[in-house]
């Protein structure tokens, strides 16, 4: 394992939970040096068979049929969601859990059982592969996972948005979990609602203008937010500082520069020196894109449609090391105001929370693949849900 490296003084501190971010974010977090562990390192076996062989590291705690944390995450979710053990939640998540959605945090266990409930209700044959877990941590300091996950099944039965379409879904989500001793404690999740609702057929910004006026989706002053500080007392946003001189590749720095370049800063730049020239990306609502132009596309977008966008990295974590490439997990929060055309629409002025997680995976120093999710469907639901009823006080005759 190797620790994340001491940053130079910023303004927002690595490692500090401000206010509505995590409190459970370790500030030296362990991190693996290499595959050892991985989905990677999987693929040539069943992923789903109970027999995975020999523990191979500490998890006190831990059923024993659990050989790794990578092996732990992938099964459970089977067993839960496939094999629909609902009641597994039970053993695998705290009383007191808090999972964090697209719309906002829910806490406690029920609120996991009912809401899977009626996901598998909807979506009785899905199939859930995994196609990566990004890992940190330890027994002692808990586990952080990062698990994307592809879905594919059919809208067999009802839900929120009607009777079933018997459409086909075919899509990736991704949901950050920390676990201590066999019980996931936090967890924060994106369903990529947005792509789920397009592809059965429902008219998304119908769906999210209902969803906002049924007040489903959390106003501003009641969400837990990350405080954003793009600009301070009117002063131009400071540069990310230089890297310091220690010996390899620094990811963390390299990526939180990147972050606060391109969104701080506004400079889009910074994407041509972290991103290789064939870079995959896949991004929120099944987005696909191929190279680095299609990359600064998005940002791009973003920054057109929010102008006043600020974002702050809640949390980082990767496995790897400078020979064989790095996979990094990034939770960030951003807030905006609704201002541009450039994704959705008209501009409404309303005031927009987003939170995304990110995978990026590093080869030779340069990003060369990025699965970037966010709350798409949530921030519809913000911007187009239809302006309250303003009551004004009778006049007398």
């Amino acid at each position: 394992m190797t620790e994340r490296a001491e940053q130079p003084n910023f303004k927002a501190l690595k490692g500090q939970a401000p206010h509505g971010a995590s409190p459970s974010v370790p500030a030296n977090r362990a991190m693996p040096h290499d595959f050892a562990i991985s989905v990677k390192a999987k693929r040539c076996q069943d992923l789903r068979a109970a027999d995975q062989g020999k523990r191979e590291q500490p998890m006190r705690g831990f059923e024993e049929t659990y050989v790794d944390i990578v092996d732990y995450i992938i099964r459970i979710t089977d067993r839960i969601w496939e094999d629909q053990d609902i009641g597994y939640i039970y053993d695998t998540y705290s009383a007191g859990c808090r999972v964090y959605d697209d719309h906002g945090p829910n806490y406690g266990v029920e609120n996991v059982v009912e809401g899977t409930i009626q996901a598998i209700h909807a979506f009785p044959d899905t199939r859930h592969y995994a196609d990566d877990v990004i890992w940190a941590g330890n027994e002692d300091e808990g586990f952080a996972t990062s698990h994307r996950a592809i879905n594919v099944g059919y809208h067999l039965g009802s839900w929120r948005w009607g009777p079933p379409t018997r459409r086909k879904i075919n899509l990736w989500v991704i949901a950050n979990c920390v676990s201590v001793e066999n019980e996931i404690y936090e967890e924060w999740v994106l369903h990529n609602t947005a792509a789920r609702l397009a592809q059965c057929g429902i008219d998304v910004r119908a769906a999210a203008r209902t969803f906002g006026n049924a007040g489903l989706s959390r106003p501003m002053a009641e969400r837990e937010l990350t405080e954003v500080e793009r600009l301070r007392g009117g002063r131009k946003p400071e540069r990310y500082p230089a890297a310091s001189m220690r010996s390899g590749f620094d990811v963390e720095h390299v990526v939180r520069a990147l972050f606060h370049e391109t969104y701080n800063r506004r400079n889009l730049s910074a994407i041509d020196r972290s991103y290789a020239s064939n870079v995959r990306w896949h991004g929120t609502s099944n987005r696909e894109g191929y190279g680095r132009a299609e990359v600064r596309a998005m940002a791009r977008g973003l920054l057109a449609t929010f102008p006043d966008l600020g974002l702050h990295v809640d949390d980082i974590y990767w496995m790897g090391n400078d020979e064989d490439g790095f996979s990094v997990s990034v939770r960030w929060t951003a807030l905006g105001t609704h201002r541009g055309y450039a994704l959705y629409g008209p501009p409404s002025g309303r005031r927009v929370h987003l939170w995304g997680i990110s995978q990026l995976y590093f080869v030779g120093g340069r990003i060369v693949e990025d699965w970037m999710l966010f709350n798409e469907f949530d921030v519809l639901a913000q911007i187009l849900r239809d302006e309250p009823l303003t009551l004004t006080p009778d006049r007398e005759s």
